[in-house]
């Protein structure tokens, strides 16, 4: 088996080899993953932060050796950017700029020089709200992961990331993490909250904040009041997202 990591700011995840497919999901820089197959021009790869699976661009990717991806893999705590845009100075002295969440283990691996700010460990509960003011008016972008295009699962995905904590790719994955609620009134600002289509299918998720709102992605990074209905947007006076569960994963 192959392995690599993403040198650049930010490289798609697609559905099927092709650069006309939809994006699923997007490597930050410094993600490294398993190479599942490999072909001329595209890799399918299993990222090594949340096991997500797809094709990316061979010309957008570095290809490492085992024991430098399991040496990355067993690295703890992990380095996270936390400034919302920094920094990387390449070997040939170019600046490489690299997005809130993109991890900083091992940058030396690629010949590259880090001076911005990091997170490191697990961050109280409170700072989740803190780090996802910081995404506000983000733009929605399907399978997107940064401040400049991001989906709902990968708002409340970097979120966590960015202070420590684990959640998986899609929203459907992440409401069977942690405990469920019974009542809005139990819960607590960094608490995740899930809605269902008219399916039955969960496929959007937010995070809540104090005082009945919550801050999630609806054409791009907003807040809104919630209640035991869903979510009501006072611009469009209709609920947007019909509430499915409250789960406590921290």
């Amino acid at each position: 088996m192959q392995y690599g990591i993403c040198p650049l700011s930010v490289v798609p995840i697609r559905t099927n080899p092709d650069d006309g497919a939809e994006m699923t999901s997007q490597l930050l820089y410094g993600e490294h993953f398993k190479v599942l197959e490999k072909r001329k021009k595209w890799s399918r790869i299993r990222s090594a932060y949340d096991n997500f699976e797809g094709w990316t661009p061979n010309n957008q990717l570095t290809f490492i050796e085992e024991q430098t991806f399991e040496r990355i893999h067993a690295m703890d705590p992990q380095k996270i950017c936390a400034d919302v845009i920094s920094h990387i100075c390449t070997e040939n002295g170019m600046l490489l700029p690299i997005l809130m969440g993109s991890m900083i283990n091992a940058p030396e691996l690629l010949n590259h020089t880090f001076e911005g700010s990091i997170h490191t460990g697990k961050t109280p509960k409170e700072s989740l709200v803190d780090t996802a003011i910081l995404y506000l008016k983000a733009p929605f972008l399907s399978g997107g992961k940064t401040p400049f295009g991001i989906d709902c699962a990968g708002f409340t995905q970097m979120v966590y990331k960015i202070n420590g904590h684990s959640l998986a790719r899609t929203a459907e994955n992440q409401s069977k993490q942690g405990e469920a609620l019974s009542f809005i009134e139990e819960s607590e600002p960094g608490d995740l909250a899930f809605f269902d289509n008219n399916e039955g299918v969960i496929d959007h998720v937010g995070i809540i904040l104090k005082d009945n709102y919550i801050i999630h992605v609806h054409g791009h990074v907003r807040i809104d009041r919630i209640d035991h209905t869903g979510i009501f947007n006072s611009e469009e006076k209709l609920y947007t997202h019909q509430l499915r569960v409250i789960k406590k994963v921290i």
